[in-house]
């Protein structure tokens, strides 16, 4: 399959070579060499999560229902590039799920503070408000650092928790793991993320 390709195969429909059964990441190789059937099954398993995730984040239906065929329309163009070594396909599709919700956040943002900048039309900005929105940035892009600093499954559990809202158990079934190891590795990386913040332990 191209990565060029953004067409979608739709409508979706789940034929007698692929079924529900199928383990993912079968599913995904199949998806890769363009198997419209195999697509059908892995959007039936998996848009209900990638939903969920998104509309945790955006709040808004009409436009989680938009951020989810654009994942999987990504998940259709670039199966090929997905890695089973790296982690389990839950993981990886909800991964690129929050990416684009956490982008349509910030385009929203954007929008939003270009209209108010365009209403004000006075030019003149605070100190304290361009200070605040300096510090912000800089606090932001340290925690992104400090996030990569973590293993993906520390990573994917802590961005499900705080960003996606999810409970220790709910993140265990997403990402089909056991609930203490989900537990283990949240803890092992807020430790981490603690000492990299220079957060002082209470």
């Amino acid at each position: 399959m191209s990565d060029d390709s953004t067409a979608l195969p739709w409508p979706l429909m789940v034929s007698a070579g692929s079924t529900p059964a199928d383990a993912p990441a079968d599913l995904m190789a199949r998806v890769a060499r363009g198997d419209t059937a195999a697509f059908a099954s892995l959007y039936d398993a998996f848009a209900p999560r990638v939903y969920g995730l998104i509309r945790r984040v955006l709040r808004n239906p009409a436009q989680s229902e938009e951020v989810t065929q654009e994942v999987m329309v990504e998940v259709w163009r670039t199966a090929a590039r997905y890695d089973g070594q790296r982690g389990s396909v839950a993981s990886w599709m909800l991964t690129m799920a929050h990416r684009r919700a956490i982008d349509r956040v910030r385009s929203e943002q954007s929008a939003s503070d270009r209209d108010q900048a365009v209403a004000a039309a006075s030019g003149a900005t605070a100190y304290d408000e361009v200070a605040e929105a300096v510090t912000t940035s800089l606090e932001a892009e340290q925690v992104r650092h400090c996030l990569g600093s973590l293993t993906d499954l520390q990573r994917e559990s802590v961005t499900l928790a705080y960003y996606g809202g999810y409970s220790y158990r709910e993140v265990a079934e997403l990402l089909d793991a056991k609930l203490a190891t989900i537990k283990a590795r949240m803890r092992d990386g807020l430790i981490r993320l603690r000492d990299c913040l220079g957060v002082e332990a209470r």
